[in-house]
């Protein structure tokens, strides 16, 4: 599976108040998250995710609540996968449940520039910045986590299985 975009940069300790603030968890509705994405930030997020973004961020992303309209907000906005050298478990475990991509890459953050037009080869853990001719490894994730992503969320890999269509 091949993900490209645009890098959009972000640094340490990035939480879940700040990818979707509180105040909008009332709403059910993931587009509707979206519009809110990083707005405390980046109030241009939403507008500039929509062309299909990867995040690019420092340590401990998405730290803070387990909430799982965190990485639900910035799928729907237009994230296509969120690099970082590290996160919070619990948002790297929702992301895969919602089938967003999500990689750790030791240094990274210092690595890629805003804007940088990046090529992930999730099956690889291999991360390509074309902008600047470079390659990055990041941690391989397993087979069924790729399979969870490919099929679009855990629910959806789990309706597949059930169904007798596993991969």
């Amino acid at each position: 599976m091949i993900v490209s975009g645009k890098a959009v940069l972000f640094g340490d300790n990035i939480n879940t108040d700040i990818i979707i603030p509180s105040k909008y968890l009332t709403s059910l509705d993931p587009n509707e998250l979206a519009k809110h994405a990083m707005e405390s930030i980046d109030p241009s997020f939403p507008n500039r995710a929509k062309e299909g973004v990867i995040i690019v961020a420092g340590r401990n992303f998405g730290c803070g609540s387990s909430r799982e309209q965190a990485p639900l907000a910035l799928k729907y906005a237009g994230t296509k996968c969120v690099i970082a050298e590290s996160f919070a478990r619990i948002f790297f475990r929702n992301a895969i449940n919602i089938g967003l991509p999500i990689l750790e890459a030791a240094g990274i953050s210092g690595e890629i520039d805003e804007g940088d037009v990046l090529k992930i080869i999730l099956e690889e853990g291999k991360i390509i910045d074309e902008t600047k001719g470079r390659v990055f490894s990041a941690s391989q994730l397993p087979n069924f986590i790729l399979e969870i992503i490919r099929d679009g969320g855990l629910i959806e890999h789990l309706i597949k299985v059930l169904r007798g269509n596993e991969t």
